[in-house]
């Protein structure tokens, strides 16, 4: 079985401490999951000013992509253009911009600052040929506004934690764009996003596990790791009716065809392996 977790925040695990410090931690996660089958992982960043950090992180692992972007909760340390973000997005180990988007469930938060600066990351990735990774809580409406003339000038991206209904996840669909499902798509209470997880086009399926939260059943309660998306993909699988192996091509290729160059980059590390073994 071949798994991509599409979202996934590796900075922000709780690491087993080590003589040899956080990366050995993070290697022996990694290797996890590589045992139930997971060949990739995008990195997202939340935080344009965190990004060297993720990349000495991340820097021993082939198989981690990154991301750089602001999340919708966080305020910018200090302001930034979308010249600023061309210019740091256009580096060539950044696959996306974001995680950005509009989240409006929290009081105290000035819903314009958002709207602003995911605004200046739609900009950016058209003028770098870059996806989005959206984050959508309670702003439906302002997100769609704000993704259709992305869309209609031909952006790309992914929503990813999916909660939204099912016409809402028709309209993203209709406009090119995929939707990443989350460990939330096994929990006892959320019985419409299964309802959409059925009903969602195969080839705009993702699916990811927003670690280190949201650990879907059975390991509520624990930190969720990159290995746990199997558990969110079989969940899929059985509501659907499908082979699990199968609905781990289909979301596999997603990602793939949303992401070339990381397709060819597994490809020439398969060859090099294959070439010593």
């Amino acid at each position: 079985m071949w798994l991509v977790d599409s979202h996934c925040h590796l900075d922000m695990l709780q690491l087993a401490k080590t003589s040899s410090g956080e990366q050995a931690g993070l290697a022996g996660v990694l290797e996890a999951a590589r045992q139930r089958g997971v060949r990739h992982f995008l990195c997202i960043n939340v935080n344009p000013w965190h990004i060297q950090q993720l990349r000495d992180l991340t820097a021993p692992f082939d198989d981690v992509s990154l991301t750089l972007g602001l999340h919708p909760l966080h305020q910018p340390e200090q302001p930034f253009t979308t010249d600023q973000l061309i210019e740091w997005g256009q580096a060539e180990d950044i696959i996306a911009l974001g995680e950005t988007g509009l989240d409006y469930h929290y009081e105290g938060l000035e819903p314009q600052v958002q709207l602003e600066y995911f605004q200046r990351h739609l900009d950016a990735a058209l003028v770098l040929n870059k996806p989005v990774i959206v984050h959508t809580r309670e702003a439906s409406q302002d997100t769609l506004a704000l993704l259709k003339p992305f869309c209609e000038r031909g952006g790309q991206g992914i929503i990813h934690c999916f909660t939204e209904d099912l016409d809402f996840a028709r309209q993203v669909v209709g406009m090119g764009l995929y939707v990443s499902f989350s460990g939330i798509v096994t929990f006892n209470s959320a019985t419409k996003l299964r309802e959409v997880a059925k009903l969602l086009p195969l080839d705009r399926m993702l699916v990811e596990t927003d670690a280190p939260y949201l650990a879907p059943v059975p390991h509520r309660g624990k930190q969720n790791e990159p290995g746990y998306v199997r558990d969110v993909l079989e969940s899929i699988a059985d509501l659907r009716g499908l082979n699990s192996e199968f609905l781990a091509q289909q979301t596999t290729e997603n990602f793939f065809r949303l992401f070339p160059q990381v397709l060819a980059r597994v490809t020439k590390t398969a060859k090099q392996q294959a070439s010593l073994a």
